[in-house]
């Protein structure tokens, strides 16, 4: 498939998938016009690719766990490295700590929300 309806099944920018390509998270054959040529397997990939980006993981870290993406956003690890781990360790404790800095966040608006409308706040369970 051409990068136009790459871009269009998966919603992510033709330039975003130029960047993915660059970066080695994708690949694509060349028609003799000079086209891009995508393989169907290249949807889930760009979604699996645009999750763990969403979940805050750096691309220098999703380079290394392709591989072992064997279906839609599940990470499986036949032989994992010590280094592999420590980086995804790593990696977890920063999301964990950017989740509670968000929970913070969304509590102080909600706070600020109820003394401006007079009602009380409303906090969610974390």
């Amino acid at each position: 498939m051409r990068i136009g309806e790459l871009s269009r099944r998966t919603e992510t920018s033709r330039r975003l998938l130029r960047y993915y390509e660059e970066q080695g998270l994708i690949f694509s054959d060349r028609e003799a016009n000079g086209y891009r040529d995508y393989d169907e397997v290249f949807v889930d990939r760009v979604l699996q690719i645009r999750g763990l980006l969403a979940a805050g993981l750096p691309i220098r870290i999703i380079k290394q766990i392709l591989p072992c993406l064997r279906e839609t956003r599940a990470i499986f690890f036949e032989e994992a490295t010590p280094e592999m781990l420590a980086a995804l360790e790593e990696e977890r404790d920063r999301m964990t700590a950017r989740i509670r800095c968000l929970e913070r966040n969304r509590d102080a608006v909600a706070e600020y929300l109820a003394a401006v409308s007079g009602e009380p706040a409303v906090r969610t369970a974390a």
